[in-house]
């Protein structure tokens, strides 16, 4: 079935397009790297704040504010109701994210998990032993739990300003490490920097929770079910002297995360087509219901809470913790302390030192079956910026800390966040000095990715464009009636006619619930194909795709001058069902839903489909695949 033409002609009058797709991790991504600017501006604000006026500072989050029923209630300072109360949602979503990374990221792959996980350690405990080797023997030292933790949204922010030479598969290793040390800092706030424990309302928040595991076991999706279980938690942990924002984790660590399923989405469709039927109230119900349903519920509650969590939530905590007031001999003194200096060297040494060590000896350990997903320079530019520690090490300063301690430990935390930045700018330069085959190898380095494609392209059966043989190989779900598939068809044309190492798949998705005569011309082209045109028809079919009733698909295939009889016959047959049938069950297998849906070289392509971003994406895919073939099998340089 192979047709390898490059196709000659280009459209010189294209409409400028691109079609963004979102997902999951690229909303992540997308919001704290926005957040990251928000944060910092509000971090700026408190240093002001602080240093214009102290005691207006001060008095503003010492305000006391309770909330009571009846007798009962909690009466906190405005900080504590930010760190222990807004905070929780933050926490809400870290847990959120985790269990996306387990369901549909990177450590699907349970294999995966060794990499990331002793990585995240390794960056815990170096600089955890640094913090106690500079503070041994003081009182200062129960504060190591300020150094365990990285700051994702400063960290992904500053990576996208400073290390934009460094791949963009480093944000997804770092956020997969980043998992780790936010569990197992929040296991160590709620452990080892809860105040006295009291131990009736422990054990009413532990029942409250196992309610939580009964209500998600019995399939419940109503969202003001869990908020008032997970409030009710919120209360009894916070009574009980436990650190209350574990509770936010635990239950957003609950929450399954999944595609959105063929099945779903059409049962979707299907709703929204009575509504516009009939648009009445309920069947704008049961349409919000149908859509809803088609996603996952971790899906539906990032988007929902992420950008709160991301533009208001963590920027106000920087603006009730971040304050300090800054003076010669403050500074004179502070750079001196050993708990200033503490948290600095265990985040500016401890977290490259420990993040980068660890993946370095798992990839020797296991003689390279496991690696990280990028070079190592790449690596040491992650484990640099991971040395910005501002959320949790604010928190966990504010938990072990008071009075000048306090403040020298918010200087620490705040130099490094400097340091670690300006070190991570230096290493991207640096490395976008070394000659190019270098710099890929040290940037994209040689391990294996991830596959997200199901059944991997096959000459024997798939419909190819291109050099067999070229080491770049896109596919395709698509959909002859879908218009963003003609749009992207153009871009795809002109990736080819401009380059020559990469081959392209194309192969059905009929959205028939969407597109009633998409089925028929998928099989027009399977019966083209049986007169050696597939080709030629997929071209038609692009170029009048407001035509493709059967007359229509038979007028296409005389202006082509195949055998109209045999062609009309093979359509009424329906011929070409059984190759469309395959093309949907791999897409099925492959957790693709819509259309266009591509591959790059067995990974799903998340973002525009522009000339721009797919060509950037078979850039990077050509560079894998190069420094791969030359890197010996299993090595570990």
């Amino acid at each position: 079935m192979a047709d390898h033409q490059v196709p000659g002609r280009t459209f010189a009058e294209r409409t400028v397009w691109a079609r963004n797709v979102r997902t999951p991790l690229r909303e992540f991504l997308r919001t704290e790297t926005g957040g990251a600017v928000v944060l910092l501006a509000a971090a700026v604000l408190a240093l002001g704040w602080a240093n214009v006026q102290p005691a207006s500072y001060e008095a503003v989050w010492d305000t006391q504010a309770a909330i009571r029923v009846g007798d009962h209630g909690i009466s906190e300072n405005l900080r504590w109701w930010v760190n222990s109360g807004l905070m929780t949602l933050f926490f809400f979503v870290v847990g959120l994210e985790a269990r996306r990374e387990f369901d549909m990221g990177e450590l699907r792959d349970r294999r995966r998990l060794a990499l990331p996980l002793a990585a995240g350690l390794g960056g815990m405990l170096m600089p955890i032993a640094i913090f106690l080797a500079v503070n041994a023997g003081r009182p200062s030292a129960h504060g190591w739990g300020v150094v365990m933790s990285t700051d994702t949204a400063f960290a992904l922010g500053i990576l996208a300003l400073a290390g934009h030479r460094l791949p963009a598969r480093l944000r997804t290793y770092l956020l997969t490490v980043s998992v780790v040390d936010d569990l197992v800092a929040l296991a160590v706030i709620a452990t080892v920097y809860s105040g006295k424990v009291t131990i009736a309302p422990l054990l009413v928040a532990l029942g409250v929770f196992c309610v939580v595991l009964l209500v998600r076991a019995a399939g419940v999706r109503l969202g003001l079910v869990y908020a008032l279980l997970g409030t009710a938690a919120w209360v009894a942990l916070s009574l009980s002297g436990v650190e209350p924002v574990v509770i936010g984790l635990a239950i957003g660590m609950l929450t399954f995360a999944y595609p959105a399923a063929r099945g779903d989405l059409e049962r979707a469709s299907e709703v929204f087509r009575l509504f516009r039927e009939q648009p009445t109230p309920e069947l704008a119900r049961s349409a919000q219901t149908g859509v809803a349903a088609a996603l996952s519920p971790n899906e539906l509650l990032q988007q929902r809470f992420h950008p709160w969590t991301s533009y208001v939530i963590v920027p106000l905590f920087a603006l009730a913790n971040a304050g300090i007031t800054i003076s010669p001999g403050f500074l004179a003194h502070a750079y001196t302390a050993p708990i200033t200096l503490g948290i600095l060297a265990g985040y500016v040494l401890g977290k490259p030192l420990g993040i980068l060590g660890l993946s370095w000896l798992v990839t020797r350990l296991s003689r390279g079956r496991l690696r990280p997903p990028v070079g190592w320079a790449a690596v040491a530019g992650g484990a640099t910026v991971a040395g910005i520690g501002f959320t949790v090490a604010l928190l966990v300063a504010s938990l072990s800390f008071t009075g000048e301690q306090l403040q020298e430990a918010k200087l620490g935390i705040l130099s490094a966040a400097v340091v670690a930045s300006a070190g991570t700018w230096v290493l991207s330069w640096v490395t976008g000095l070394l000659p190019s085959h270098r710099r890929i190898r040290a940037l994209l380095g040689t391990g294996e990715t991830l596959v997200d494609l199901a059944a991997p392209a096959d000459p024997g059966r798939d419909h190819i464009r291109g050099p067999e043989n070229a080491p770049v190989t896109v596919i395709e779900y698509g959909d002859f009636q879908c218009s963003y598939c003609g749009q992207a068809e153009s871009v795809i044309r002109d990736l080819l006619a401009c380059r020559g190492d990469v081959r392209y798949v194309w192969r059905h998705l009929p959205l028939s619930d969407v597109h009633p005569y998409a089925r028929l011309a998928a099989e027009a082209a399977e019966a083209a194909a049986k007169q050696g045109a597939f080709w030629p028809m997929y071209d038609l079919l692009f170029a009048h795709q407001d035509t493709l009733r059967p007359g229509d698909l038979v007028h296409h295939a005389g202006e082509l001058g195949l055998d109209v009889d045999r062609f009309r016959e093979d359509l009424r047959r329906h011929t070409g069902a059984g190759q469309v049938a395959e093309d949907v069950e791999s897409a099925d297998l492959s957790g693709v839903s819509g259309t266009p849906t591509f591959f790059v070289n067995g990974r799903r392509h998340y973002g525009a489909y522009d000339i721009a971003t797919l060509s950037a994406a078979v850039d990077t895919a050509h560079k894998r695949a190069v420094s791969a073939a030359a890197s010996p099998p299993n090595g570990t340089r």
